[in-house]
Formats: structure tokens, C-alpha cells, sequence
């Protein structure tokens, strides 16, 4: 027995490590969410009718009552409202006399055995079954929670009230309903910023198990952890009514930003001398030909992607500017496709803050999933950067 338990704690701490690493990776594109990035605020209550055919072994459970609701409705990896993704909704439950609130997660997943231990993407909640996937240690051994949706408002969740039926059930056993939650995002839906922790913030009477802990606990330190000081973001907009970014799949752009130790005019000029592009420019080999009227709107680059022999010839093409402090490109490498460009320069005086967003936009690169694309544009554009410094330090273009 003392065997097993060591290779079962050898095999959940190295896949907890390993789901760490993912998230190291993905928070170089998303630094503040890696995942489940944009989301809608709700909030209501949560009613417990307090098992009368049965405990669960879990107090809060099994004690009637109404609870208040913090809520966010998420999609997991961030995929557009048309493709399936896994569907989440964090509660924070804030019961009576507890002392503090609990954080319930759950994730979509199947219903019967074993789909509700497994992750289902999902197109939207109509008939889609929620667990928290993993067990609480209840005073009579494991239990497993569960939402099914009863009734969904008209249109969207931001219009109307969400409501979901709350069961347990033990891993093997039949499904008991034990409760109610009614949701709503409110007059102005928008994403809120509330951070959930299961693990430190449990229900009344209810314990995570050693090997959840494991596995999920260097995910939450990975995700919560800084960001990388070149890694940024673009600010966002408050979403307007039904417009949130989680109903409307838009998904921001791959950005990063660097601090350059010279001031912003020695970078524009780097940026407005097209001949200089494949210096800096990660990917560019090689510039045939720059339009006279580079950085104007409409004006073409035309350059080279590729190591030789494997040399792809195409053009970049200006689509906005504002000489010394902002250029959008679209930037074109077909079969690859094409990808929309922003480059934005901050002035600080001896300093300047200089921003690059991008993503792909046609074309193969933009069938692949935004969270493993973003990455790789992130990591691209890093070293763009530390090479536009340099050579605007350098004195390039002068």
C-alpha cells in the first residue's frame, strides 16, 4: 500500500508539473489569464434544499439554505463562439455564519460514468452537463458535484436569468439533485476581475483530496505568478450590453511590449527606413523593393520570408499610420497567409515603450488554435524587439 501511494503521489506531482509548464507557456501569450481569458460576470443565488432523502457527508450540502452568488461564465482555451470549446463557471458561494466564501469550479463534461471525469467542449450551455470533475472528501467519502441548465434566458446569458439545477453524487453512483442556482449578468454585463481558488477557499465541511491538490496547485502558482516584463497586453474596453467578448468569440490580439533604453525618434526612424526591415523583423530575409512613399497608408514593402534555399517572396502593405508613434501593417507570407500588424511607440523622454500586437487574419496560420499560435507570435516579436533596439541604439537610419 505504502508503494502505491508513493508512485500515485510520483505520478500526480509530475503531471501537476507538467500542467504547469503548459500554463508558463500560455501566460506568454495571455499574461494575465492563460486560460478561460475572457469571461461574463453574473451573480444570484444558490438554494439548498439540504438532502432530505440522504447526506452527502458534506455540511454546507446537507443543510437547507440560500447563499449569494458571485459567478463567471468562461470559455476554456478561447476559441470562437462558432467552434466548441470546454465551457466553465466559477461560483463564489458566500454562505451564512461560514466565515469566509467558497469557490466551486466547474468544467463541461458528460453526465454518466465515466464522461463526467472527462472534459467536453461544448458550442454553448443549452444541454450541456458541468462538474467540478474532481471529488471533495466529504464525511462519508467522495463526492462529485454537478449542474444541468433548466432554463436559459432569450438570446444570451447577458439578457435574462440562467438557471441550473444543483446535484451530487458519489464517483460511481447515481446523480441527486440538492439544490438551485439562478444567475444574471445584470444592467451592463462585463468580465470581472475575481480570481476563484478552490483549494483555499473550500465549502463548509468539504476537503480537497492530497492527489487534487497536486495536481491542481502548481497550475494556480504558474498562473497567478507575474508576467514576463517584455509580455503586455492592449488595454480593454468594458463590454457594452451583449457584447461581451465571451458571446462574440473576439479575442484580442498577441502583444508584447519592451521598454528601449533611447528615445522614440531613433526607433521611428529604424521603423520609416523600409530597406532596414529584415535587420529587425524576425522571419525577413531578405527586401526586394520599398515603395518611395513608405510609411505612408497604401504604401508597399517587398520582402522575403524564409532561409535560403526555402525563400517565400511577398509584401507587407501600410494600412494605418501616425507618423512617430503608431503603423499598422499588413504583413503577407502566403501559403502561410497573412497576419494584421500594429506597432505603436510610447515617447519617455531618453525612453520609449514600443508595442507590437499581431495575429494572424487569413490563410492557414489562422486555422490553428489562437492558443497555440499566440506563443509563437509572442516569442517572434520578443526578439523583434530586442533586435529594434539595438539597432536604434546603433544609430540605424540616420
Amino acid at each position: 500500500m505504502t508503494q502505491q501511494l508513493r508512485v500515485s503521489s510520483a505520478v500526480t506531482s509530475s503531471a501537476g508539473q507538467a500542467f504547469a509548464g503548459l500554463f508558463r507557456l500560455l501566460k506568454l501569450a495571455r499574461p494575465d489569464r492563460p486560460i478561460h481569458p475572457q469571461g461574463l460576470g453574473l451573480h444570484g443565488t444558490l438554494t439548498r434544499t439540504g438532502n432530505p432523502s440522504g447526506p452527502c457527508g458534506i455540511d454546507w450540502l446537507d443543510a437547507p439554505g440560500t447563499d449569494q452568488v458571485v459567478a463567471r461564465f468562461s470559455r476554456s482555451v478561447g476559441l470562437p463562439q462558432a467552434l466548441a470549446d470546454i465551457l466553465g463557471l466559477a461560483l463564489r458561494v458566500s454562505p451564512p455564519g461560514a466565515g469566509g466564501p467558497a469557490d466551486v469550479l466547474f468544467a463541461s463534461t458528460g453526465w454518466g460514468l465515466p464522461g463526467r471525469f472527462l472534459l467536453v467542449p461544448r458550442l454553448d450551455v443549452a444541454g450541456a452537463s458541468m462538474t467540478t470533475l474532481m471529488p471533495y472528501r466529504g464525511s462519508r467519502g467522495p463526492v462529485l458535484l454537478g449542474l444541468q441548465t433548466r432554463s436559459l434566458p432569450p438570446g444570451s446569458l447577458a439578457s435574462g436569468e440562467w438557471v441550473l439545477g444543483l446535484h451530487w453524487a458519489t464517483p460511481g453512483g447515481r446523480w441527486r439533485e440538492c439544490g438551485e442556482v439562478r444567475l444574471q449578468a445584470g444592467a451592463s454585463p462585463t468580465d470581472i476581475p475575481l480570481r476563484f481558488d478552490p483549494l483555499e477557499h473550500q465549502p463548509p465541511g468539504a476537503q480537497a483530496y492530497s492527489w487534487t491538490r497536486r495536481l491542481r496547485k502548481p497550475s494556480y502558482r504558474a498562473a497567478r505568478r507575474p508576467a514576463p516584463p517584455a509580455v503586455g497586453r492592449p488595454p480593454e474596453s468594458p463590454a457594452s450590453p451583449g457584447k461581451s467578448t465571451t458571446a462574440t468569440g473576439r479575442n484580442s490580439m498577441s502583444t508584447v511590449s519592451q521598454l528601449f533604453k533611447t528615445p522614440s525618434a531613433d526607433v521611428w526612424r529604424v521603423i520609416a527606413d523600409g530597406w532596414l526591415y529584415s535587420g529587425w523583423v524576425v522571419g525577413a530575409s531578405r527586401i526586394r523593393d520599398v515603395d518611395a512613399e513608405w510609411p505612408r497608408v497604401g504604401a508597399q514593402l517587398h520582402h522575403s520570408v524564409g532561409a535560403w534555399p526555402l525563400v517565400i517572396d511577398d509584401s507587407s502593405r501600410v494600412t494605418a499610420v501616425e507618423p512617430g508613434r503608431s503603423l499598422e501593417l499588413v504583413a503577407r507570407g502566403w501559403p502561410m497567409g497573412e497576419a494584421k500588424v500594429e506597432m505603436t511607440l510610447e515617447d519617455r523622454g531618453n525612453q520609449c515603450l514600443v508595442t507590437i500586437a499581431e495575429d494572424a487574419i487569413r490563410g492557414p496560420g489562422k486555422l490553428m488554435p489562437k492558443f497555440l499560435r499566440d506563443p509563437m507570435i509572442s516569442a517572434r516579436n520578443r526578439e523583434t524587439l530586442r533586435r529594434l533596439e539595438l539597432m536604434a541604439i546603433g544609430g540605424a537610419g540616420k
